[in-house]
């Protein structure tokens, strides 16, 4: 039987959640803002999406990596990744090339322009990074690495 309104305003505290005080909530919210920012700026200079700049950066990282590879890395769904490709390779900045002993893998590299792109993206995210962490003050970039890395460690 659901609730009625007087039994809900007369609930107690610690049987409410409040979002902007769950600490996975706010995480999420302030990784959703900052990404939000850059996306703007790769967006303006690119055009580009969130997915493809992420397999862009991929990309440029390892020189030659596969689509599978790309997903596990930058935690993106095989889908995202797939139209991320299909969309830098109409633009001509990656090629692929199957791989000579198991034709269902595709090797995937990027083009001289690709490669020039991915260099105006690095510059792209260090300054914004700098900018962030300038925002941030020292310190509080310090203590906020530190606490990611204490997430990613143990969870």
């Amino acid at each position: 039987m659901p609730l009625q309104q007087d039994q809900i305003t007369a609930m107690p505290a610690r049987d409410t959640l409040a979002l902007e005080g769950f600490l996975p909530y706010r995480l999420a919210r302030a990784a959703e803002i900052v990404s939000r920012q850059f996306a703007a700026l790769y967006r303006e200079r690119h055009g580009m999406t969130r997915p493809e700049w992420r397999t862009l950066a991929t990309i440029g990282q390892f020189n030659r990596i596969t689509a599978t590879e790309i997903g596990a890395h930058s935690s993106m769904h095989k889908t995202k990744v797939s139209r991320a490709i299909r969309s830098l390779e109409a633009r001509k900045w990656i090629t692929r090339q199957t791989d000579e002993t198991d034709r269902r893998i595709e090797h995937i590299e990027l083009t001289c322009d690709g490669r020039r792109h991915y260099s105006d993206l690095v510059l792209l995210a260090r300054s914004y990074e700098e900018k962030l962490v300038s925002q941030l003050g020292c310190g509080n970039a310090a203590q906020l690495e530190t606490g990611i890395a204490a997430i990613e460690a143990e969870l």
